[in-house]
């Protein structure tokens, strides 16, 4: 079949729109400035009481949630009629990897709901499906395109290939090409599926836009006063929020004068909140709660340092949107953060785990802060050449349109292949 040009594109994710995660409405708008119609799907629900700008996404939302039995019953019989060409799938499912019962049916259940997307796009004249992070909702993208006879990409971050890799290998050979945020984790990717083609991992950054404006805050009397430190992200097990409070709790035992901000909402929220009165921390910290963006460009700009205390990262974006103000950070030596922030040149970072390196680093780089600009400025600097989000967009855009065309399968007829249910 000959090559065409793209003009549909579908975009899956777990849960859209998801106010945690800005980059995928900002790629969604980057493909549909150069003329690309997008159709827009989603594994969950959104999240409720969206603001009125996310709101307009989730109406244009194709949502396998909830579940219509109709819907279901026409994918079951897809999938039974065109077994064969998901039998490699079944065997991985069954047979391959050292997958538990759980994860393997519940695969079995997401292959189900590639039949169901499959069935949604059908007439929409999409020729591609990507799919943001590795998570389950890239095994029913897979699914889909194999039923509809297109091709797939996905992006990956961290806890979907660190943590989470559930049948990355099968995905990643599947797939067209697969973008990544950063080179630590194409080279994790190249070292562990070595049978992957390497041409087809490419590096995908993410990106923050750079205020020159907020380097005028932190002013030499600013950084006399208490540390004042800020937090960002889910309240969620892997951002370990609970790490950051139990150094505050050794920072005041040390009587060192500080307050602290931590901005997210999440499920751990109860036990944090638990955790700050069981160590005596009400006057010191204080959970903010998900703040807009106008809200979160204030705190950045009140604050002296931003901390980051994740168990897995990608390459965070809130580090990048702190360099971009200008402010001090400080965060573990995992994964990609050391791509963008190098020790003593850009940030600060402390060895995973440690609340002792955690909070000697943050006494070293208070007391350091008066003689702290050029760090402050280098910082700018790094995120404007390497992590600039109007770059980093357009390189998106142009990295997914060269790589993709409608494509053909192993599969009979797969142009006309949903025309027939």
């Amino acid at each position: 079949m000959p090559n065409v040009p793209v003009s549909t594109v579908a975009y899956l994710a777990n849960q859209f729109p998801s106010p945690v995660e800005p980059y995928v409405v900002e790629e969604i708008q980057e493909l549909r400035r150069r003329g690309v119609s997008v159709v827009l799907g989603s594994a969950r629900l959104p999240v409720p009481n969206l603001d009125g700008y996310l709101q307009g996404f989730a109406d244009e939302t194709l949502y396998l949630e909830p579940f219509r039995v109709g819907l279901l019953l026409r994918a079951a019989w897809l999938c039974i009629r065109r077994f064969r060409g998901l039998s490699d799938l079944a065997a991985r499912i069954l047979f391959g990897g050292k997958e538990t019962f759980g994860q393997r049916f519940r695969t079995a259940l997401h292959t189900w709901l590639g039949a169901c997307y499959a069935l949604q796009l059908r007439g929409r004249g999409v020729q591609h499906i990507h799919v943001h992070h590795g998570y389950f909702a890239s095994w029913i993208a897979m699914v889909a395109a194999r039923l509809s006879g297109i091709s797939f990409s996905m992006t990956l971050h961290g806890s979907d290939l660190l943590l989470h890799p559930l049948y990355l290998d099968t995905k990643l050979a599947n797939c067209k090409f697969c973008l990544t945020v950063s080179e630590f984790n194409r080279r994790h990717l190249l070292k562990h599926y070595p049978r992957i083609d390497a041409a087809k991992i490419v590096l995908g950054r993410l990106g923050a836009s750079v205020h020159p404006e907020a380097f005028l805050s932190g002013s030499p009397e600013h950084s006399q006063r208490q540390l004042v430190m800020l937090a960002v992200g889910r309240l969620h097990p892997v951002k370990d929020h609970a790490f950051l409070v139990r150094a505050c709790r050794r920072l005041k035992n040390q009587k060192f004068s500080f307050r602290c901000w931590i901005a997210g909402e999440g499920p751990e929220r109860p036990a944090l909140e638990r955790l700050v009165r069981d160590l005596d921390l009400q006057d010191d910290i204080t959970l903010l709660g998900h703040l807009c963006r106008a809200q979160l460009d204030s705190f950045y700009s009140a604050c002296d340092l931003v901390v980051l205390t994740s168990r897995s990262e990608g390459l965070p974006l809130v580090l990048m949107e702190a360099m971009g103000h200008a402010k001090l950070v400080l965060a573990p030596e995992i994964a990609g953060i050391p791509e963008l922030v190098i020790p003593g040149k850009t940030g600060f970072l402390y060895r995973a785990k440690s609340l002792d390196d955690f909070v000697s680093q943050v006494q070293i780089l208070s007391s350091l802060r008066p003689t702290l600009a050029p760090m402050r400025r280098a910082a700018q600097q790094h995120v404007l050449e390497h992590f600039n989000r109007e770059r980093n967009l357009a390189r998106f855009g142009d990295v997914l349109l060269a790589n993709i065309s409608r494509a053909t399968v192993n599969l009979p007829h797969a142009d006309s292949l949903l025309q027939q249910i």
